[in-house]
């Protein structure tokens, strides 16, 4: 959701992220993660200025996810091109690179 944010969004959009990412704990299957997440934002408030920003944010709420569970960490270098173009090395799951 964060690598189709827009590049520059406007304060409505901003407010907006904010207002779904103060709920989105509130539908998410596991409590103990909702409350981790809840905590999270607002120890760390999420960075809305950008779609970089709020890129790398949310990979680092994402690690933080890992870490706790013992996974390996994302390289967050890699943000949009995991989850908005598509890995240069499988052009079956590209997505067009528009802004």
């Amino acid at each position: 959701m964060a690598a189709y944010y827009p590049i520059h969004p406007t304060l409505k959009q901003q407010e907006d992220m904010k207002k779904f990412l103060q709920i989105f704990p509130q539908f998410f299957p596991c409590r103990p993660c909702a409350y981790d997440f809840e905590s999270n934002i607002i120890v760390h408030p999420p960075k809305l200025d950008s779609r970089h920003a709020l890129s790398g944010w949310l990979c680092m709420q994402h690690n933080l996810v890992n870490k706790k569970i013992g996974k390996p960490l994302f390289d967050c270098t890699h943000v949009l091109e995991r989850w908005r173009y598509g890995w240069k090395d499988n052009d079956d799951c590209r997505l067009p690179e528009q802004d």
